[in-house]
Parts: structure tokens; C-alpha cells; sequence
């Protein structure tokens, strides 16, 4: 699987995917109740098999990348709905625990973490910048009844990656660290993988942590992004739970990762 992670082929524009991802035309995609004019929201439905019921989500494509919905969120969606159904035979059955509480890092629009919490039955706590949380807010909210019913929550916090004030104030209590398509700027490589060492590999005071995993769901897009899995590695043992079959005539495919902290 090392190839999968260090594959040095060409560049993929993940704009361009972005935007053909969005527009599959698939009955298994989003029900989009209206198309957003310029500055205007978009609603998307997403119906989860596993709990016959409907999440709503809230996008906002003129505010940036983080208001819209990328590939490999939606794949960690679909694995968490499957693996609700049947978790024996889910590869997400050798990272996350019975009703784990949960940490999202660059939650984006929070669907992974609300569908987590809605088909886990968990509490999530779900993060991006200053700037996102007010949309965060707004999608955890519109969901709170399908995401109670299962008997989870979502909680909602600002965590700027790279910054040890901001862990501090979320605490590192949690099982598993969830993310989706975060390794796409460079300079973001760093601040990213200072926020996992400080989660996962900090030792607690007076008491024995316990091994926190991280499961991160990428698509594949630059040369560079070898570097990222490179510095990770030198910390955390990494492994392929999943691969998505290509779609949309790419030649890859969203792989979903497993990262522990050595020693």
C-alpha cells in the first residue's frame, strides 16, 4: 500500500474533480432541494439507509473550499453508513470502537462528523477555523433530531491547526480523530500533523493514555502530497483500511487511512 501514499505520477487538479464530483450524475448522490445562485446557499439531502433517515446540509460555495462538499467526505459518509449496517464487515471496524466519542479536524461543512454521531449513536465534536464554525453551527443544529434520535451529539468548537491553545481547550478525551480531503496545501502540512502529535501523543499527567487513532479519508491530487504521509510517518504508523474504485474517468480513487501513534 506504500504506493498508494507515494505514487509520484502526474498532478490532478482537485478543483477541477471537485466540480465533477459535485455534478455526478448518480442516484446515489445528494438530493439537492435548490441550486445556489452567486452568494447564496445550496441545500443538500443526504439519506442514510442504516437509520432511515435524512441529514440536511447547508453549503455556501461563493465563501470557499471549506463551505462545499468534497469526494472523500462523501466517501467516509457512505463507509459510516455501511459499517452502522453491518460493522463486522466494515473496514472502519479495525479503527473506531462501540460509540466512540469523536474528534473532526477541518470539518468543513461537519457532514462526517454529524453522520457520525446520527449512525454511531456517539458524541462528535466537530472543528474547523473561526471563519466555518458559524456554518458548522447552523448544520449541527438542523440536524440535532435526526442525530438525538440515534442518541448522539455534535458539539461544535473553533481548533486551529498548529495551535496547542486551541487542544487545550478541546481536551484530548476522545477515541478516534476523524478527517476528510485536509492534505491539499502544503503549508497546511505542518500545522496538521502538529495538532495530531499533540492529540494523540502527548502524555496525560499521573495516567497512562490511551492509544488515539486517526482515520483519514484523502483523494489524491499533487506530487507533493508524498511529503505530507513522509512526516507522518516518521510519528505514526500508517495503513489502508479502504480504497474507492475511480469514478467520473479519474485515475484514482478516495483512500481511507489509518494513522497510530509509535511506541
Amino acid at each position: 500500500m506504500r504506493a498508494i501514499m507515494d505514487d509520484d505520477d502526474e498532478e490532478i487538479n482537485p478543483f477541477t474533480m471537485l466540480l465533477s464530483h459535485q455534478h455526478e450524475p448518480d442516484d446515489t448522490k445528494p438530493n439537492l432541494l435548490a441550486s445556489a445562485p452567486p452568494n447564496q446557499e445550496l441545500l443538500q439531502k443526504h439519506f442514510l439507509h442504516s437509520i432511515q433517515s435524512t441529514v440536511l446540509i447547508r453549503l455556501l460555495p461563493s465563501e470557499g473550499l471549506s463551505f462545499q462538499l468534497w469526494p472523500a467526505a462523501t466517501s467516509l459518509v457512505s463507509l459510516l453508513d455501511s459499517h452502522r449496517i453491518n460493522p463486522l464487515t466494515s473496514p472502519l471496524s479495525a479503527a473506531i470502537p462501540a460509540t466512540p466519542k469523536i474528534l473532526e479536524l477541518g470539518s468543513g461543512t461537519g457532514i462526517v462528523g454529524i453522520v457520525a454521531a446520527a449512525t454511531l449513536g456517539c458524541n462528535v465534536t466537530i472543528t474547523d477555523l473561526p471563519h466555518v464554525v458559524p456554518n458548522l453551527r447552523f448544520n449541527a443544529e438542523a440536524n440535532a433530531g435526526v442525530v438525538g434520535s440515534s442518541g448522539g451529539a455534535v458539539n461544535v468548537a473553533a481548533l486551529r491547526w498548529g495551535q496547542g491553545d486551541d487542544v487545550e481547550e478541546i481536551g484530548r478525551e476522545f477515541d478516534v480523530i476523524v478527517a476528510s480531503d485536509v492534505v491539499y496545501h502544503d503549508h497546511l502540512y505542518e500545522p496538521l500533523l502538529e495538532t495530531l502529535r499533540l492529540m494523540m501523543l502527548v502524555e496525560k499527567e499521573q495516567e497512562k493514555k490511551k492509544k488515539m487513532v486517526f482515520v483519514m479519508a484523502h483523494m489524491r491530487r499533487w506530487k507533493k502530497e508524498s511529503v505530507f504521509f513522509k512526516k507522518a510517518r516518521k510519528h505514526f504508523n500508517v495503513d489502508v483500511l479502504h480504497v474507492d474504485t475511480p469514478s467520473n474517468g479519474s485515475r484514482v480513487g478516495v483512500v481511507v487511512y489509518r494513522f497510530v501513534g509509535k511506541g
